[in-house]
């Protein structure tokens, strides 16, 4: 057989393993809020990954793919050795896949973004030595995986934060989610609409200015927003409404509670008068903690807020085909760059600067992740669902929400982040929202420990790999 078609099928087949691998592990991670809180099923949620993952990568993946395959190493020293550099990133394919199945066996969430890094640098570390590697645009990657967890934990914090207020918090919870819910529908579609409509119609040879593209996408978002309006206004509103005058709210019983808490703590001194005036003081505390709770007609406002809760659920699958959309358009690109920086030095037998990624391509590396998700993934997607802090589906649609916008910014800017770290941060932004009592710092501190790991195991792999491949077929 020909050398380079041999070399053509090994480096489509270790990719094809490279974007299913990316499907098991990090697609879960992304799905795994909406299943935690009950609003999709799996079965659901490998449906609609399938489109959203497969749209994202075809139409908006093209900008990271590019950095992946030029910036991260000086590709032009191997101008007198290209067979090096095929070598090279299909090793860094097989090495990046193989650590990727041990952690989702494992059920451990890591970062596939982090992995291929970690493996073309280990590769060109090894071929060129430190001095080809670019480590000015190391640098910034290195500063999105940095900020990207910290945007995104911003952003869902003031998403949940502003329900909080406007909606959990409300003296009547059901009419304020028939007048924040139609907002809400219109700034997802709107964001969601623009992504596609100006980032993503050049894939199809259809350019609109920013303007046209924005007039489109508020005209969607203002569509959305009518349905929902329709929508939500057959949500049962309670006849008993609760009156301002005779309601406590229910954040200032909870701050009643922290105080009691606080107290308890106080008194385990010994038995003095002090003791004695704080016991005084909890007996008087606890008498206005009960007439509060009546006053606040907790089991009235328990069944409105399962109706919210039930009310965002459809939002929450929003939110997920929007990140599903996201993580397409980001993640694709660790699995196509290097095949299209190898498929184009075998078609043209020298190197170029920046290989054209072919549409065929993306749609190729969407279809491995999407068999990806439906074969392998379930081992993980619990991780971030539940784990982390407990997610309902106001919360997981703002982390869902935060961490979408940030993937998609970053698509368009071209920078590889990580959808693990916008979603781990974004779950935790929500959870600080809570307190950080709501956190559970031991799972963050192993998904911490993970990505430390992930870097360095990924590069070892590959380096193996890529020494394998040249002895065997080179």
């Amino acid at each position: 057989m020909d050398i380079n078609l041999l070399l053509q099928i090994l480096v489509l087949l270790v990719g094809f393993y490279m974007a299913w691998n990316i499907g098991a592990n990090d697609v879960s991670n992304a799905m795994g809020t909406s299943v935690g809180t009950g609003a999709l099923t799996l079965r659901k949620a490998v449906l609609i990954a399938a489109v959203l993952e497969f749209s994202g990568a075809f139409f908006i993946g093209g900008n990271v793919s590019e950095t992946m395959q030029r910036d991260l190493i000086d590709i032009t020293q191997f101008a007198g050795d290209p067979q090096t550099l095929i070598f090279g990133m299909c090793g860094a394919l097989l090495g990046t896949g193989i650590w990727l199945q041990l952690a989702s066996y494992f059920g451990l969430p890591v970062s596939t973004t982090h992995a291929i890094v970690g493996a073309i640098l280990g590769f060109g570390a090894l071929s060129l030595g430190f001095g080809g590697i670019e480590w000015g645009m190391i640098g910034s990657i290195a500063l999105s995986w940095v900020l990207s967890p910290l945007i995104s934990g911003l952003i869902a914090f003031f998403i949940f934060s502003l329900l909080q207020r406007r909606v959990l918090f409300a003296l009547n919870p059901i009419i304020a989610t028939k007048r924040f819910l139609p907002v809400l529908l219109f700034l997802v579609f709107l964001t969601f609409s623009l992504s596609l409509i100006f980032n993503g119609l050049g894939r199809i040879n259809l350019t609109l200015s920013f303007g046209t593209a924005m007039a489109c996408s508020i005209a969607i978002g203002g569509i959305a927003s009518g349905i929902g309006f329709l929508v939500v206004r057959r949500i049962p509103t309670p006849t008993t409404a609760l009156q301002p005058a005779s309601v406590t709210l229910p954040q200032t019983l909870i701050s009643l509670e922290k105080a009691i808490k606080h107290l308890r703590r106080v008194r385990t001194g010994p038995i003095d008068e002090t003791n004695k005036k704080i016991t005084q003081i909890l007996e008087e505390m606890h008498e206005i903690k009960h007439a509060m709770r009546e006053k606040t007609h907790f089991p009235e406002r328990t069944s409105e807020y399962n109706l919210v809760e039930k009310a965002f659920a459809p939002m929450q699958i929003i939110s997920a085909c929007f990140i599903a959309f996201a993580h397409g358009a980001n993640d694709v690109a660790n699995a196509i760059a290097p095949i299209a920086s190898v498929l184009s030095t075998i078609k043209h037998g020298i190197l170029t600067n920046a290989a054209p990624i072919p549409s065929w391509l993306l749609a190729f590396g969407g279809l491995g992740i999407v068999i990806g998700l439906a074969t392998w993934g379930w081992r993980v997607i619990e991780t971030i669902g539940k784990k982390i802090t407990k997610l309902t589906p106001t919360r997981g649609f703002s982390a869902e929400f935060g961490a979408a916008i940030t993937i998609l910014l970053a698509s368009k800017l071209g920078f590889p982040i990580s959808t693990t770290h916008c979603l781990v941060g974004a779950v935790l932004g929500v959870g600080l929202a809570r307190g950080i009592q709501a956190i559970n710092l031991r799972i963050v501190k192993d998904i911490a420990i993970t990505w430390v790991i992930t870097i360095p195991a990924s590069a070892l792999i590959s380096i193996v790999c890529f020494l394998l491949l040249r002895t065997i077929l080179g």
